[in-house]
């Protein structure tokens, strides 16, 4: 026999809506929304049966770095000490042709372009731009935006009562590996 709790499953699917709005507000507010691909993949999975519920979030996978930072080889922003993520001296070659490809692309959307000796715009050159912001981000790192890891802690404190107190041990274990 099957048991659907209709008011848990309601008010998990509030919470996994209201969470993700905020989220995508602020990716938007903060500039991490130039492609709209981190943005338009913010979704989540629910299920609740038989007693139990199953709530699932995802986003595109360098969304973590972007929400939790990355510690740069040589000097990382103030918020990443606790990031689990890292740039190895190692990758220095690894991987550079494809970030600097992707920061040629982002550079292109933002309309970052360098400039000749007179301050004139010069034309095209985005894969140099792409290779010095590629170069930067990995020297010094990636600054937490926690743009999903705020409005996940914000909108658990909102949940109901007796929805908490009933899976409070799996929510706080489910918590504290997201954040």
């Amino acid at each position: 026999m099957s048991v659907k709790l209709k008011h848990t499953e309601e008010a998990l699917r509030k919470f996994a809506k209201a969470v993700i709005k905020q989220a995508r507000t602020r990716l938007t507010k903060e500039g991490h929304n130039v492609s709209s691909k981190l943005y338009n993949s913010l979704d989540y999975a629910l299920d609740v049966d038989n007693g139990s519920a199953y709530l699932l979030f995802s986003m595109m996978p360098y969304g973590e770095f972007i929400d939790k930072g990355v510690r740069g080889t040589k000097s990382s922003y103030i918020g990443t000490a606790k990031s689990p993520f890292k740039y190895k001296e190692s990758s220095a070659v690894m991987g550079m042709e494809y970030h600097t490809g992707t920061f040629a692309e982002w550079a292109k959307k933002k309309r970052i372009r360098l400039r000749d000796d007179k301050g004139k715009f010069k034309k095209g050159n985005y894969k140099s731009i792409g290779f010095v912001l590629a170069r930067s981000v990995k020297e010094k790192g990636i600054k937490p935006s926690f743009f999903f890891t705020k409005p996940f802690e914000q909108q658990f404190k909102n949940l109901p009562k007796e929805l908490v107190e009933s899976f409070g041990l799996d929510a706080e274990n489910f918590l504290d590996i997201i954040t």
